[in-house]
């Protein structure tokens, strides 16, 4: 798992149809060695752009959206609270 900042939306109006409905978001991670690298998330929890999130990455990923044949690589599967000093 990751912990990363969200800081766009993504939008597609073609793609993988297995991927209609799917909330894109372009998300930042913080900290640790990957810091600064940028990565597409579907948004499984109604986050919103400044939020500090966690991120299940892999088939880990696909398994949150039920379906283990999605091409997802990571999704959003918490968003952290306001108090939490994870920077």
């Amino acid at each position: 798992m990751l912990i990363a900042k969200l800081i766009d939306s993504v939008w597609a109006t073609r793609k993988a149809e297995s991927l209609n409905g799917l909330k894109f978001m372009l998300a930042e991670v913080i900290g640790g060695t990957s810091a600064g690298q940028r990565l597409i998330v579907v948004d499984i929890i109604s986050a919103g752009i400044g939020d500090r999130v966690i991120v299940c990455t892999g088939s880990s990923a696909r398994r949150m959206l039920g379906d283990d044949d999605i091409p997802v690589d990571a999704v959003v599967i918490g968003i952290i609270d306001d108090d939490c000093d994870v920077e």
